[in-house]
């Protein structure tokens, strides 16, 4: 592709979702600066995920894409590498709608691109490391900020020689990972740990997303992995103790001054934003003090405190003991719900997000949370949701349900009077001895794991792969219950779907009770969309 358009925007935020929910776990575990609380890889990808959540479907123009996926970014941050990144989104978009201002009309006259879109976003990047190193209080080299710049320097230097869109991307890539490679040996933290700085690592994640997009090829990152730690350590003894975030309702012209007050209090102050509506972040040892300049000269809310000491020494929560599960229908929502959990909806074509869950665990009030996602897709998201409540002190559990079927198994045997360790080894036991399949028609032609199907071709799918091609639902689904079987198993669960025909899985029942005289069969209604049978063998 060499243009920016809309729809590249939109698959640069799926792809770099996608990717930082990847490697989110391993940037964590690279999290030694500015404090070695393992949350980087999270912060990235929850402030990722609410641009991308503020993103509108539907029509739009790329002024509209643009301020709507950099106002989410700021709205969502999270840490000192989350804020830093909202900040890059912003600018970024701000230079490219001035340097390409598609389908601006200017007194009547449609106005035209400054640049090639290869300068453009050359200088697009250059100008939001600029904003980046600008909303910092005390710019530290060997972070995301160098890695940023440099990404910039390496996709001016391209745009310069004449280089078309991609291969202006290929190059900021290059110099980014280039410079992230360097960062170990920039800060003595870094050099002490063996690693990389974990917010450069994200933001090469990101740019490499581009890179997928712009290419039309997968570009993989692999995170740097430890390296020998060289030299003794410095530790990290006495630091502030709180990170203090909030929103700031304040005049533009007030931000200066007020970023230097809170660079007197404390350390990694980031206040970025602009328009009258401001991030801030600190890490220091007196919250009110850090409250008190926003209240000066503007609203201060949305205000989170975290105390560090709380993130590494959770303390043993009271009683109390929640279960969360993702649901794809009404009548899932019911048997979820009848056995004491609480829903999300999610399914087919409506991926739930991590600020649903994290809200579901807020309401919840319980300090022990056990998530059941019940689609591969939601992992991710649980893992990232979990994290992010681990850092308020709640004990939060994700069991890697990857059906609807998984959850229900897991559900079924939730004792809340057990230990929060043995409820979570029983559920987890329960939905990994639970094979599942489904059977669905096909809306588009494909080629699959079991050939290449047609519009209107029934398939069957057993453990997440599509197994079988066959002209009816019926086939379809005897097909799929007799390979469940073939490996054991004396329960089956038939979940139907919302415009199942009702003959379909009476027709299931009576296959399985002609063929398998050991196996109980036990029919719900799930009401899913997509799918006419889910299907469960435990």
């Amino acid at each position: 592709m060499e243009e920016l358009t809309v729809e590249v925007l939109r698959a640069w935020a799926r792809t770099a979702l996608a990717q930082l929910a990847q490697v989110r776990t391993e940037i964590d575990e690279l999290n030694v600066y500015p404090v070695p609380d393992g949350d980087t890889g999270t912060n990235l990808y929850l402030t990722w995920e609410a641009a991308c959540d503020a993103l509108p479907k539907g029509v739009l123009t790329f002024t509209e894409a643009i301020q709507a996926f950099g106002r989410g970014a700021l709205l969502g941050a999270r840490g000192n590498s989350g804020v830093i990144t909202s900040q890059l989104i912003r600018a970024c978009g701000l230079r490219l709608d001035e340097n390409l201002p598609r389908d601006r009309v200017v007194e009547g006259v449609l106005m035209d691109p400054r640049m090639s879109e290869a300068a453009a976003f050359a200088d697009a990047l250059t100008y939001a490391a600029d904003a980046a190193y600008s909303a910092v209080a005390q710019p530290v080299e060997g972070t995301m900020l160098t890695v940023a710049r440099a990404a910039a320097m390496g996709a001016t230097a391209a745009a310069n020689d004449g280089r078309t869109l991609a291969e202006v991307c290929l190059a900021a890539v290059a110099s980014a990972r280039q410079a992230l490679a360097k960062t170990t040996e920039q800060l003595d933290v870094l050099r002490h740990a063996g690693v990389v700085d974990a917010g450069g690592a994200g933001l090469v994640v990101i740019l490499g997303a581009m890179e997928s997009v712009l290419t039309g090829q997968i570009v993989r990152y692999d995170v740097p992995a430890r390296v020998e730690p060289q030299g003794e350590s410095t530790g990290t003894d006495g630091g502030p103790a709180y990170e203090v975030m909030y929103l700031l309702d304040a005049p533009d012209d007030k931000i200066a001054d007020f970023r230097q007050v809170l660079a007197g209090l404390g350390d990694s102050v980031v206040v970025v934003g602009g328009d009258g509506l401001w991030n801030v972040h600190v890490h220091t040892d007196d919250v009110g003090a850090a409250i008190e300049p926003g209240i000066g000269i503007g609203r201060p809310h949305r205000i989170r405190v975290t105390h560090f000491a709380d993130q590494a020494h959770h303390h043993e929560p009271p009683p109390g003991r929640a279960v969360i599960a993702v649901v794809a229908g009404e009548g899932l929502a019911d048997l979820f719900s009848d056995a004491g959990a609480r829903i999300i909806r999610g399914g087919p074509g409506r991926r739930c997000s991590t600020g649903e869950l994290l809200q579901a665990i807020e309401q919840s009030k319980a300090p022990e949370i056990v998530i059941l996602p019940n689609d591969k897709d939601s992992i991710a998201v649980a893992e990232a949701a979990a994290t992010a409540a681990r850092q308020d002190g709640i004990r939060v559990a994700v069991i890697p349900t990857r059906a609807q079927v998984q959850g229900l198994a897991a559900v079924a045997v939730h004792d809340p009077e057990r230990s929060f360790d043995d409820d979570v080894v029983q559920l987890s036991a329960a939905a990994g001895q639970t094979r599942h399949g489904a059977v669905t028609i096909a809306v588009k032609d494909a080629w699959t794991m079991a050939g290449r199907c047609r519009v209107g071709d029934a398939l069957g799918v057993v453990d997440g792969d599509f197994a079988l091609i066959t002209e009816d639902l019926e086939s379809a689904a005897y097909g799929v219950v007799d390979r469940l079987l073939g490996g054991g198993g004396e329960l089956l669960t038939i979940v139907t779907g919302r415009d199942a025909d009702p003959g379909l899985a009476a027709a299931v029942e009576r296959h399985v009770r002609r063929n398998r005289k050991d196996v109980d069969v036990m029919v719900y209604d799930g009401g899913q969309d997509r799918y006419p049978l889910l299907i469960g063998v435990e």
